[in-house]
C-alpha cells in the first residue's frame, strides 16, 4: 500500500477509533517473583488538552479516563545492590530507606518499559515498569508499510525482538531466512525484518521477545533462542506489542508521561511517497489526536534535525523534545570522542542551547569520568552543558551484566571506579547530586526509583 498524508491520516483514524475501545484493564501484580517491601496506589486524573492536528482535523475523541490505580512495588534488585556496595555513608543513607513506601516519580523514565527481564515495548513491560514508579514511559517510534507507528528499538529489529522469523511473516522480510537443501538456516549473520516490512494488523500478530539472535545458529529456534544469561526468558510468554496509539492509551491509565522516540528509518525516504517530515509530524500529530498536552510529552531523537522541524512547526513540543547523544552522533570529524576534551565534540554545547534546544541526554559515560583514585565526578561535557543551561536527563542504568569487570560501554572509562553491582548506585547518585541530572532511563526502573524516592526526588 503506497503511503500518503491522506492514507496515514485514515489508518490514524481507524486505529484509534479501536484503540477507545480496547480493554488496558491494569493487573495490580505482575511478576510474581517481585517482593513488595510496601504499596502505594496512584490514581491521578490525566491532563486534557486541546490541541488539534496541524495537518486536518481529528474526528471527536472521548474524553481522557483518569489513570488506573497502580500498586508500586520495588522488588528485591535495589536492596541487593545496596547490601552490595562498599560501605560509606551513601550505603547507610539509602539503607535507612528501606522501611519507605514506593512511589511513582519522574526521575525515573521506563527505557522500553522493563527490558532487564520481560521483553522490551511490550503491555507487560511497560505495565511492570509503571509499578517500579517510573512516571515516564518510552515508546520507540517506527513505521509500518501502511502507514501506522508502532513500538520498536529500531524499524529493522524485529528479527531479533518478536517472533516473525517463526511465522509466515518471515517470507516478507527485506532479508529472509535462507535454507539449504537439508533445512539448514545458512544466513544468519545477515537476517533482517523491518517493521516497514509488513501492515499494522500484520505487526499486531506478533509476539515479542527478549531482544536476542545467535548468528551463527544454523537454525531458527538456535537464532532466536540466544537471550544473555544474566537476562532471562520467564516473563516472555505473552509478549503482546503496541502501536504508538495503544501505547499512548496504556500510559495514560497508568498515570505516566511519554518520552517517544522518533527512529532513523532503515529505508530510503521518501518512502512510496512517506517523506521524513511526514513521519516527523505524524508523530506529534499522533499525541495531540489523543489529546496528551505537550507538557507531558518529551519527543526525543538522535537526529538533531528532527529537533529542528519540532522546534519550527511545533514549538510547544519542540520546547521539550530532547536531543540524544552519544559518541556516534556528535564526535568530531577525524576524532575519537573524549568527554574531557571539547576539541573531539562534533558541536559545542553552547551552539546545541543555540538552536533552541533545551534538553539533552547524553548517555551516561558522557557525563561521568574520574579523578584517578577510584572516584567519580563529573566529567567536562557535562559541566560545559550545565553552564549552557541546558536540561540533562540519562541512558541507560541496568542495561548490563554483572559489573565485577567493570561493566560494559555504559561505563566507558569508569574502570577504576566500578567493580561491583552495587557501585551502580554510586554512579546514579553522582550523575543525580554532582552531574544534576533531571531524570535517568533504567532497563529496570524500580533501582532508580528507589534511590529517587530515598532523596525525595519527584
Amino acid at each position: 500500500m503506497t503511503i500518503s498524508n491522506k492514507s496515514a491520516l485514515e489508518l490514524s483514524k481507524h486505529t484509534l477509533a479501536k484503540v477507545n475501545k480496547m480493554n488496558l484493564a491494569l493487573p495490580l501484580t505482575l511478576i510474581s517473583s517481585l517482593l513488595i517491601v510496601g504499596c502505594t496506589t496512584d490514581s491521578h486524573s490525566t491532563l486534557t488538552s486541546k490541541a488539534s492536528s496541524s495537518i486536518a482535523q481529528p474526528q471527536p475523541q472521548p474524553q481522557p479516563q483518569s489513570s488506573s490505580p497502580v500498586a508500586y512495588t520495588y522488588g528485591v534488585r535495589p536492596f541487593y545492590l545496596i547490601n552490595d556496595m562498599d560501605e560509606g555513608p551513601l550505603k547507610e543513607e539509602l539503607q535507612a530507606c528501606r522501611g519507605q513506601l514506593p512511589s511513582k516519580t519522574d526521575f525515573s523514565i521506563a527505557h522500553r518499559g522493563a527490558p532487564l527481564q520481560l521483553p522490551e515495548h511490550t503491555y507487560d513491560s511497560y505495565v511492570a515498569s509503571a509499578q517500579m514508579g517510573a512516571g515516564i514511559l518510552e515508546c520507540d517510534v517506527a513505521f509500518t508499510n501502511d502507514g501506522e507507528l508502532v513500538c520498536r528499538h529500531a524499524q529493522n529489529d524485529l528479527h531479533t525482538t518478536t517472533n516473525i522469523l517463526a511465522t509466515p511473516l518471515a517470507n516478507q522480510c527485506t532479508v529472509p531466512p535462507i535454507f539449504d537443501a537439508k533445512g539448514k538456516l545458512t544466513n544468519a549473520d545477515s537476517i533482517e525484518c523491518r517493521t516497514s516490512d509488513i501492515s499494522a494488523a500484520q505487526f499486531k500478530t506478533l509476539t515479542g521477545k527478549m531482544d536476542a539472535a545467535n548468528k551463527e545458529a544454523t537454525s531458527i529456534s538456535e537464532y532466536m533462542n540466544a537471550t544473555a544469561p544474566w537476562r532471562t526468558d520467564l516473563y516472555s510468554q505473552n509478549g503482546k506489542v503496541l502501536t504508538l496509539k495503544e501505547h499512548i492509551a496504556l500510559a495514560r491509565q497508568l498515570g505516566m508521561k511519554h518520552t517517544p522516540e522518533l527512529k532513523a528509518p532503515a529505508v530510503s525516504m521518501p518512502f512510496n511517497g512517506y517523506r521524513l517530515d511526514d513521519y516527523r509530524q505524524q508523530l506529534i500529530d499522533t499525541y495531540k489526536a489523543a489529546d496528551v498536552p505537550a507538557s507531558d510529552v518529551f519527543a526525543q531523537s538522535f537526529n538533531i534535525e528532527d529537533l529542528d522541524y519540532w522546534i519550527k512547526n511545533e514549538p510547544a513540543y519542540g520546547a521539550n523534545a530532547v536531543y540524544l547523544i552519544d559518541d556516534s552522533n556528535e564526535t568530531a570529524k577525524n576524532k575519537t570522542f573524549d568527554k574531557d576534551d571539547a576539541s573531539t565534540w562534533k558541536r559545542s554545547l553552547a551552539d546545541i542551547k543555540a538552536r533552541g534546544i533545551n534538553t539533552i541526554a547524553p548517555a551516561l559515560w558522557l557525563l561521568v569520568t574520574t579523578d584517578g583514585k577510584g572516584h567519580m565526578q563529573p566529567s567536562e561535557y557535562a559541566k560545559q552543558a550545565k553552564a549552557n543551561g541546558l536540561k540533562i536527563i540519562t541512558w541507560s542504568i541496568e542495561r548490563s551484566g554483572p559489573l565485577t569487570n567493570g561493566g560494559d560501554w555504559y561505563y566507558s572509562g569508569l574502570g577504576d571506579a566500578i567493580n561491583n553491582d552495587g557501585d551502580m548506585m554510586n554512579y546514579i547518585d553522582v550523575l543525580a547530586q554532582d552531574v544534576g541530572v533531571q531524570g535517568i532511563f533504567s532497563d529496570w526502573p524500580a533501582t532508580v526509583s528507589y534511590y529517587a524516592n530515598c532523596k525525595g526526588l519527584k
